[in-house]
């Protein structure tokens, strides 16, 4: 969808620092050529937040 940033995808990662999350977005292969560009920043949420991928098909109102 259109935004103001020109966003066209999101990553979550389990990592403990910004550095680190830096090294696995390096390993995209849109980031190494240019075509796309990271904006990094720290969020804190739920530990459950990494179950959802597990219980998706239970929770979830209509399958995509």
């Amino acid at each position: 969808m259109k935004n103001d940033r020109n966003y066209r995808g999101i990553y979550i990662f389990n990592v403990e620092t910004i550095e680190e999350a830096k090294a696995l977005v390096a390993t995209d292969p849109a980031i190494k050529a240019n075509l796309l560009e990271a904006e990094l920043t720290p969020w804190y949420c739920t530990a459950a937040l990494q179950e959802t991928v597990k219980i998706h098909d239970k929770i979830a109102k209509t399958k995509m």
